[in-house]
């Protein structure tokens, strides 16, 4: 395993005391806490702040969790206005005043870095104006670092004056490449606003990457999401961490989810050791090919086997399950690592000697072998022996795997239009087979017409999904 230290985010567990957040993050087994300083947990403003960071130094001694320091709370300095004032503001004294706390709080809890954000650039202002102040204020925090020997990391945020990866090490490179100004790195964030993905982001930062926050999140929209609910390749960010010798806290950031919160850190958790075991069995394949013959089988175990979307599919029939999605990780690493032959040959056994959710990782994803390329054509032939192998079966797992985007590329007309019926026998959802509306012609309108007429003439119900296909076809 990569051994990445996991964290979690205080501000998800708003409705907790903070030693009860912290008991329940070090049970669930992460390794450190993103301690967000504000009034419901320790409050950089209170009378006894000495005594308090003092007690929880303590505490996340005696649970074994390290700790970053965020400052993101939204109504900590002015109980009107959301984050106000900024680094940007015209009188940002009270900003810089509560970075300083920060810093000092830091240093009591031996934290790893003080991560902080610019702030969003008031209608009006210049931005050569807005620029000079970040300086301004950024350098005043750095004084206070320098002398506690606590690290700062600059966060991009959507919707703020640096919301870009590059605006940051820009202002970095502008105040002399201080050694103790580092980035903080939302990969969510990479996913919404920036024009590489998460995986890049990381691989650009490198070094200068001192704290990490990990959610999903979809383009062009910021909105922390649980993983797996937006576009963030989780395994891939996490191998790229692993890539760089990345060895801060990467924590999760959830800061709407408090109302569920031991349970989302519990999921969190489940999707982080996934996406870990995913990414380290990727390598191993890319070493050691034959490693594929153990990791397939223990995906089940490693990845889990819930289905992808539970509220909506929750057999897994259409969008399939975790370990679905991790053997497709491993398929796709095996076609990278051998030749045609070998591929077609190690695939063709993983199914053959594979139980029924080993066959189905298989079927779920031969789309993403390369078949379409001329010199892979035997690798596309073995897939459509399996294809056909799968729809004699009566599993409705195997069939809704065996009519995905690779039987709607490549298998026959006359196997595809039996494929669907096959689906309307067993019960499986049409809405599994890829490419329906597209393939669906006269004669498979012609077979499933006589099929509903067949149920109708016996009494018996017509499945729904028949009738969809009639009406999307006009009939």
């Amino acid at each position: 395993m990569s051994g990445l230290r996991l964290g979690y985010g205080t501000n998800g567990f708003a409705s907790h005391r903070l030693d009860d957040a912290l008991d329940v993050i070090a049970g669930l087994g992460y390794d450190g806490v993103a301690l967000t300083l504000d009034h419901a947990h320790l409050d950089p403003f209170a009378a006894d702040l000495p005594g308090r960071t003092s007690a929880v130094a303590a505490r996340l001694g005696r649970l074994g969790l390290g700790v970053v320091v965020e400052t993101g709370a939204r109504y900590l300095l002015d109980p009107w206005r959301k984050h106000q004032p900024t680094l940007l503001s015209a009188e940002p004294v009270a900003r810089v005043d509560f970075l300083r706390r920060a810093v000092r709080v830091a240093a009591d809890l031996g934290a790893e870095c003080v991560s902080f954000w610019s702030g969003v650039k008031e209608p009006g202002l210049a931005d050569e104006t807005a620029w000079q102040r970040l300086r301004d204020g950024v350098s005043a925090v750095l004084e206070e670092a320098t002398e506690r020997g606590v690290r700062l990391a600059l966060e991009p945020e959507p919707g703020h004056f640096v919301q870009h990866l590059d605006q940051a090490l820009r202002l970095r490179h502008d105040l002399g490449s201080p050694e103790l100004l580092g980035i903080t790195l939302d990969v969510g964030h990479c996913v919404a606003v920036e024009p590489v993905d998460a995986a890049e982001c990381v691989r650009r930062a490198g070094a200068l990457l001192f704290n990490v926050q990990l959610d999903d999140m979809l383009p062009g929209v910021h909105e922390h999401l649980e993983f797996g609910a937006g576009e963030l390749d989780l395994t891939a960010t996490l191998a790229a961490l692993t890539g760089i010798g990345y060895t801060g806290l990467a924590a999760v950031e959830l800061p709407r989810h408090s109302h569920a919160a031991p349970e989302v850190a519990r999921r969190s958790l489940a999707a982080l050791r996934a996406a870990e075991w995913t990414g380290d069995a990727e390598r191993r394949i890319a070493a050691d090919p034959a490693s594929v013959r153990t990791l397939f089988p223990a995906a089940g175990r490693k990845a889990g086997r819930a289905p992808l979307h539970p509220e909506t599919d929750p057999q897994g029939l259409v969008h399939g399950t975790r370990d679905d999605e991790a053997r497709g990780r491993l398929l796709a690493a095996l076609a990278r690592a051998l030749p045609p032959e070998d591929l077609a040959k190690e695939v063709g056994e993983l199914y053959r000697y594979g139980d029924g959710a080993e066959r189905r990782g298989v079927l779920r994803n031969l789309h993403r072998l390369p078949t379409g390329d001329p010199e892979y054509s035997v690798v596309r032939d073995t897939g459509l022996r399996l294809v056909e192998d799968a729809l004699r079966a009566n599993d409705t797992g195997l069939v809704a795997a065996a009519l995905g985007p690779f039987a709607a590329a490549h298998l026959d007309a006359h196997s595809w239009r039996h494929g669907v019926l096959k689906c309307l026998f067993v019960g499986v959802p049409v809405a599994a087979v890829a490419g329906l509306a597209e393939r669906t012609d006269d004669e498979l309108v012609r077979m499933v017409t006589d099929y509903v007429a067949e149920r109708k003439a016996a009494g018996r119900d017509v499945p729904p999904d028949a009738d969809a296909i009639l009406q999307e076809a006009g009939q």
